[in-house]
């Protein structure tokens, strides 16, 4: 199941029998996920120009995937006594498909701060327990991608011939904040050279290793975080990127 995305450099996890679960309950998805997955493009200057808001990437998968009926939806729990409302909880999912033999809830963590992991592994272990939802998945940057990230971002720049902080503005990556060009200078002045001082220090304050990525999902999923509701987790390949646009 997903050899596809795995021939194309996608990492794919299944926990707690959700392989299974989706071969048998939901196969009809199956071709739906890849499609949508191996049809992402990933241009490189909307990595290094991209400003705040959600990343035009994440946009353009949400799309794909809601032309194929994976739609926001709340679900809305309520405790009820002697049919008096006590207490009611909202778990706001990006991705529902609702199927004949159950509904799969996919939530997708470009990058964001990683605490949002644990948020999105404790709603459905929660609605999984109340029989919400048949399966969770999360959709992350890969590990290859994690660790290649600076180096593509190099190599980029250097392509470019952005040189100097005027070469960033210049292309609309912005000016550095006052503490960022400080140690980007000081780095310079320990003769590294301007391209690898900036890609450090721009990578590390994007995609740190505080944000959503694949070994920090790994690290909650070997914690246990989620369980026990059937997970598929997918990671992004640096296969995506694309380095000419």
């Amino acid at each position: 199941m997903f050899d596809r995305l795995r021939d194309h450099g996608f990492e794919v996890l299944f926990t707690n029998h959700a392989e299974a679960i989706l071969l048998h309950d939901f196969p009809e998805l199956i071709d739906e996920m890849e499609g949508a997955l191996l049809n992402i493009s990933l241009p490189i200057t909307e990595i290094i120009g991209g400003g705040g808001g959600e990343a035009k990437m994440t946009q353009r998968l949400r799309r794909g995937l809601a032309a194929l009926h994976w739609t926001k939806h709340n679900f809305e729990m309520t405790k009820t006594v002697d049919g008096v409302a006590k207490e009611s909880i909202s778990h706001e999912i990006d991705h529902v498909r609702r199927a004949d033999k159950g509904i799969v809830a996919f939530e997708i963590e470009w990058n964001n701060k990683d605490p949002f992991f644990d948020r999105d592994l404790e709603n459905f272990k929660r609605l999984h327990a109340e029989g919400a939802i048949s399966i969770g998945g999360i959709i992350t940057r890969g590990s290859e991608m994690q660790a290649t990230m600076r180096e593509r971002i190099e190599q980029f720049a250097s392509g470019r011939g952005i040189v100097d902080f005027d070469g960033l503005i210049e292309f609309g990556a912005g000016s550095p904040t006052g503490p960022q060009r400080k140690q980007i200078e000081a780095d310079i002045a320990r003769q590294v050279s301007f391209v690898k001082a900036w890609a450090r220090k721009f990578t590390s304050d994007k995609f740190g290793q505080a944000t959503t990525h694949w070994s920090k999902l790994m690290d909650r999923v070997a914690r246990g975080v989620g369980n026990p509701c059937p997970l598929v987790l997918i990671g992004l390949p640096p296969s995506i990127i694309d380095m000419n646009s």
